[in-house]
C-alpha cells in the first residue's frame, strides 16, 4: 500500500494552479467543487497562494451585490454550490462584496420552489423532483448561514431536506439511496409506486455523503437537528462500505451492480466516499473501521486513477462526465436520461474533471490529517 503523504494535496493543487489559472467562464458548481478542494488545502497549509487563486477566479463573477452569469429565476440548486467559497472569502478578506453575493444565494433558497412535502426542487425545470446532488449543492451553505445568523427554523429546514430525500430514495434491499425522487410520480424515470429513480449512481450518493459530513461539522453539539442527521450519515456510509469493491477498494459507477458487464470503477465517487468516511471518523460520527476503508480506497485511487509526470503535473483520470435525469424542455426526446443501468454505464470518462479533482483534494487533506501530516 502506498504511504499517504502531505505531498498529494499540495502537489495536485499546485499542478492545478499552473495548468488552469482560470477555471470557469460561467458561474457553475463544477469549478465551485474544485475550488472548495483548493480551499481545504489552503486551510490545511496556510498558503496564501491558494487564497489568491480562489479569489481571482471568484472576482471574475462577484460584483457589488450581483453575480455575473447567475440567474435566480432558474432556481437551480447547483448555482448555490459556490456559497461556501463566498463565506470563506468574506471571513479571510473582510470584503463585503462576498457577503452580499452570499446573500443573493440565500435569497434564492428563500424562494426555491418545493415539493408538496417541503423538499427543494432541484431546478425549476424539474418540478417536484429532489436529487441527491442538491443536498451537497445547497445544504452546507444553508447550514453555515443558519448557524452564523442563529436561524433555528433554517436549521430545521436543513434537517428536513436531508431526512426527506433519505426516506424517499432509500432502497430497502441495499440501504443505498437512488439518484432522485419525483414526488408527483409524473416523470418517466420515476417508479409509479415510490417516485424513485431506477439506479444507485455512485457520484449522487457521494455528493450526499460529503454534504452530510460537511453539515455535521458545522452544527454545534447537542443540537436536535444534528441528532436527526447523524444517524442518516451513519446508515448511508454503512451502505456505501458494503459495496466497496473487495479487490480494488474503489466504488462502482452503479453502486449495487459491481462486476456487472459494462459497469466501471469511478474516480469521483471513490474520492467522495473516502473524504466522507475519513471526515466522519475525525468528527466522531463513524467507527474507526471506516478510516481503514478510506485509506484502502485512497490507495486504490492513487493506483488506478492518478498519474504524475516528470515536470510535476498531477492528472486524475476516470471521472464520469456530467450526468443527470430527464431532459431540458428545449432538448429533443432522444436525449432523455432515463436513469437506467445502461444510461449510467455509457457515460464517458473525463480527465482532470473539476468534480473529481475537487473531491480528490478534499480526500487527500482528510487522510493527511488522519496520518498526522496535517
Amino acid at each position: 500500500m502506498r504511504t499517504v503523504t502531505a505531498a498529494w494535496s499540495t502537489r495536485a493543487a499546485d499542478a492545478l494552479l499552473r495548468r488552469e489559472p482560470v477555471v470557469g467562464t460561467r458561474w457553475a458548481y463544477e469549478w465551485a467543487t474544485l475550488l472548495k478542494g483548493v480551499d481545504q488545502v489552503r486551510r490545511a497549509t496556510g498558503d496564501q497562494r491558494y487564497l489568491q487563486y480562489i479569489r481571482s477566479n471568484l472576482d471574475r463573477f462577484v460584483h457589488d451585490g450581483t453575480i455575473a452569469t447567475y440567474s435566480r429565476e432558474a432556481f437551480d440548486l447547483d448555482s448555490v454550490a459556490g456559497g461556501p467559497l463566498l463565506l470563506s472569502l468574506h471571513r479571510e478578506t473582510g470584503d463585503e462584496r462576498y457577503r452580499a453575493a452570499a446573500q443573493v444565494l440565500r435569497e434564492q433558497l428563500r424562494a426555491q420552489p418545493r415539493t408538496p412535502s417541503g423538499g427543494f426542487w432541484h431546478k425549476r425545470i424539474y418540478p417536484d423532483q429532489m436529487w441527491l446532488d442538491g443536498i451537497y449543492m445547497a445544504g452546507p451553505f444553508y447550514a453555515e448561514l443558519a448557524v452564523a445568523f442563529a436561524e433555528p427554523s433554517a436549521l430545521d429546514d436543513v434537517a428536513r431536506q436531508v431526512t426527506l430525500i433519505a426516506e424517499r430514495t432509500r432502497d430497502e434491499r441495499t440501504g443505498l439511496l437512488r439518484h432522485a425522487w419525483d414526488e408527483s410520480k409524473r416523470e418517466r424515470w420515476a417508479d409509479p409506486a415510490t417516485g424513485r429513480s431506477p439506479s444507485s449512481w455512485g457520484r449522487a450518493l457521494g455528493w450526499f455523503a460529503m454534504a452530510l459530513a460537511d453539515i455535521l461539522e458545522l452544527l454545534p453539539a447537542r443540537l436536535a437537528q444534528r441528532d436527526r442527521i447523524a444517524p442518516i450519515f451513519g446508515e448511508t456510509m454503512a451502505a456505501a462500505m458494503r459495496v466497496q469493491d473487495e479487490q480494488t477498494r474503489l466504488w462502482w459507477q452503479v453502486l449495487d451492480q459491481g462486476g456487472r458487464e459494462g459497469n466501471y470503477l469511478e474516480a469521483s465517487a471513490s474520492a467522495m466516499f473516502v473524504y466522507a468516511a475519513a471526515k466522519g471518523v475525525r468528527l466522531g460520527h463513524l467507527a474507526p473501521t471506516h478510516l481503514d476503508s478510506a485509506r484502502q480506497g485512497y490507495d486504490g485511487i492513487l493506483r488506478r486513477f492518478v498519474s504524475a509526470s516528470a515536470d510535476g503535473d498531477i492528472t486524475l483520470h476516470g471521472t464520469c462526465a456530467g450526468t443527470g435525469l430527464g431532459r431540458r424542455p428545449d432538448e429533443p426526446d432522444m436525449t432523455y436520461r432515463d436513469g437506467s443501468y445502461e444510461y449510467y454505464v455509457h457515460r464517458p470518462l473525463e480527465t482532470n474533471d473539476h468534480r473529481g479533482l475537487g473531491a480528490f483534494l478534499m480526500a487527500s487533506v482528510e487522510l493527511e490529517r488522519a496520518s498526522g501530516t496535517r
